[in-house]
């Protein structure tokens, strides 16, 4: 269950030292985010710009994580390698059309976003039918 003021995270397809980039819902709607980068930093600032997404790209977005899960699942059980990344051979070209056909959506769109700091967490101890903890994320506008 959600936590109060927490929203869901329906993908993240960037991480480092935290969530950088994916899909979660933001006022209640499907959001890209994307972590900002301080060059002068050097680092990833707390900032994320977060964009609409349509219905449509969600859906597609959803297929081509789950994919990706099932070949992450797969490589930390010893069934898959390195070299099949980021998909398992039979799901391999079903993910590459996937990702052409995602490539020009999953992109924030300048004319429409907002800047928010995000604070991602997991939803208590529930997990998907791979076992992957479930998060969510509580938006604070900038």
């Amino acid at each position: 269950m959600l936590k109060p003021g927490y929203e869901r995270v329906h993908t993240m397809t960037d991480y480092h030292d935290g969530p950088r980039r994916g899909i979660a819902d933001f006022d209640g709607r499907p959001h890209l985010y994307e972590s900002e980068w301080d060059d002068e930093a050097d680092d990833y600032t707390a900032t994320f710009r977060l964009s609409p997404v349509e219905p449509r790209v969600l859906a597609l977005a959803l297929e081509s994580w789950d994919i990706w899960r099932r070949w992450e699942t797969a490589f930390h059980q010893g069934r898959a390698t390195q070299d099949t990344h980021p998909a398992l051979p039979a799901e391999k070209s079903r993910r590459d059309e996937l990702e052409g056909m995602l490539k020009r959506d999953l992109e924030i769109d300048e004319q429409n976003f907002v800047r928010a700091v995000g604070e991602f967490r997991a939803i208590g101890d529930e997990r998907d039918e791979l076992g992957w903890p479930l998060l969510q994320v509580k938006w604070t506008r900038t």
